[in-house]
């Protein structure tokens, strides 16, 4: 049951007309591909005393609960659906600077997120057979081989089903709400209304429309630990504020803004919310950390080991100029260039003197075969839409560049199918191993010196981009308050109260 306490609150928190101006409506996407799976099932909802109002097709149906889940409707004729896959990627951020490339090539693009992220020519642009295949003529005759024509025949369309009173429905779209503003989502809480829409890969979507102050009770605890020191939480929520004001359009092309999961921030609704963090919310509300007037691209991870990243130490794109490495201590090391490969091994190597000193994943070292690296490259080609490049086992692998803040920028590997290099951030889906890009490898050898693998020897877990969750930790036990930790993580960035203005964002564009 949902307590009459955290009900008030968040409808306080939603309708306070203090908040009106800086308090925007989030579409978030908290079941993504509801039918992609054979027998899903979706159950919504109403809290006790309350009901349902389903819309859709011009009526509007109450009830207690609702069941959906997913058929398929025959169609008259079979139809060929089909689109141009440009290119693959593990991060949004790299899929949006690909999109830029593509767009100043005169290609009008879509960026889609069906599992890994990819990047689409846009379909109505290439509403024919005709006009994709000379497309993709185009770019082999340019020397790319990435690209891929992605086509399959349907004999049905996937339809909504569900039952109201011993009645049977079906539809594409359907609206869900309650009079206080609160929906059961298979039996969790969540606030604001709902809608369960088509998207661009044959299944559905349920998003959640949620204020966006509402909406950080849901994002906050469950990003920063319900452990945290007040100051490190008080951080989060403008982090996760700003995060979500400059991310509205990573799902543009399915009709929503965010997801609920780490490809975004993590969205739980109304389940395990903490009051130490919605007083941090209120105490916080409508700040923002900008940068020339606007919001920034406002990025944290668990533990950056030692030293944060610049941003193109692991994706593409426009400069975030607040995005830059910093050591993760009040007492930076001196005399370290870490993009050389004896500064990095000491640094490293160092234990002692960290803001994150003492957890886990601050340090860490790792054991990979040559057979286990050779099946999760293979994986990452199957995914990234290398169908040409073949290999039976790895000969060596090899760091040759790394950044200076120590994230290795390029690795070779060599197979007895050819060399094959992998880039920054996908270097973590082409190995499991490393839990960062901030590492370096130690070749292992058997009995008869025969190389059988490496062992990873690094620090951090997660990009290392922008704040240090658990360096946060340290330095609000350490007294910093929340804006001294916000400009120790973003420098240059300024802490301000919301306004419209500041949502248009620069760096976004090509």
């Amino acid at each position: 049951m949902v307590k009459t306490t955290l009900l008030a609150l968040s409808l306080a928190l939603t309708f306070s007309p203090a908040l009106a101006e800086i308090n925007p409506i989030l579409k978030v996407g908290i079941v993504q591909r509801f039918g992609r799976q054979g027998g899903d099932r979706l159950l919504l909802e109403a809290p006790p005393g309350e009901q349902l109002q389903l819309r859709f097709g011009g009526r509007t149906i109450p009830t207690q609960q609702v069941n959906f889940t997913v058929v398929p409707e025959l169609l008259p004729q079979p139809q060929l659906e089909e689109r141009v896959v440009l290119s693959y990627h593990r991060s949004f951020e790299n899929a949006q600077a690909s999109a830029h490339r593509w767009q100043s090539l005169g290609i009008n693009t879509e960026i889609v997120q069906p599992d890994r992220w990819q990047v689409w020519a846009k379909r109505s642009d290439y509403d024919n057979p005709v006009a994709r295949r000379l497309l993709l003529q185009k770019l082999r005759f340019l020397g790319n081989n990435v690209a891929q024509l992605e086509s399959r025949w349907l004999t049905s369309k996937p339809v909504l089903q569900w039952e109201v009173n011993g009645t049977t429905y079906r539809g594409t779209t359907v609206d869900i709400s309650t009079r206080n503003g609160i929906v059961l989502v298979n039996r969790d809480p969540y606030p604001g209304s709902f809608r369960l829409q088509p998207n661009a890969f044959g299944s559905f979507t349920l998003v959640n429309f949620v204020p966006l102050e509402t909406y950080l009770r849901g994002v906050v605890p469950h990003e920063i630990g319900y452990q945290a020191p007040y100051s490190a939480v008080q951080a989060q929520a403008v982090l996760a504020r700003t995060y979500a004001l400059a991310n509205r359009h990573r799902f543009t092309v399915d009709d929503y803004e965010i997801c609920a999961t780490t490809h975004c921030q993590v969205y739980e609704g109304l389940k395990n919310t903490s009051p130490l963090a919605d007083r941090a919310i209120q105490e916080t509300r409508g700040k923002v950390l900008t940068y020339g007037g606007k919001v920034v691209d406002a990025l944290y991870s668990s533990t950056t080991g030692g030293i944060t990243a610049n941003f193109h130490d692991l994706w593409d794109g426009n400069d975030r100029p607040y995005l830059r490495a910093v050591f993760d201590t009040v007492t930076p090391p001196p005399n370290l260039d870490l993009s050389r490969e004896q500064d990095f091994r000491r640094f490293i190597n160092l234990r002692r003197g960290f803001n994150e000193e003492g957890w886990r994943t601050f340090r860490w070292e790792k054991f990979s075969s040559l057979e286990e690296m050779a099946t999760t490259l293979r994986e990452f080609l199957r995914k990234a839409g290398d169908n040409r490049t073949n290999f039976q086992r790895i000969r060596s692998v090899a760091i040759t560049e790394r950044s200076r803040s120590g994230r290795v920028l390029k690795m070779v590997v060599q197979t007895d199918g050819g060399t094959i290099t992998i880039e920054k951030d996908e270097i973590r889906d082409a190995f499991h191993a490393p839990g960062s890009t901030l590492f370096y490898l130690e070749p292992q050898f058997n009995a008869a010196q025969e190389l059988v693998g490496y062992k990873f020897v690094g620090g951090g877990l997660g990009h290392g981009v922008g704040m240090s969750q658990t360096g946060a930790y340290r330095l609000s036990r350490m007294g910093w308050s929340y804006e001294r930790i916000l400009a120790f993580y973003f420098r240059g960035t300024t802490l301000e109260t919301l306004q419209p203005q500041m949502i248009a964002l620069e760096w976004q564009k090509p």
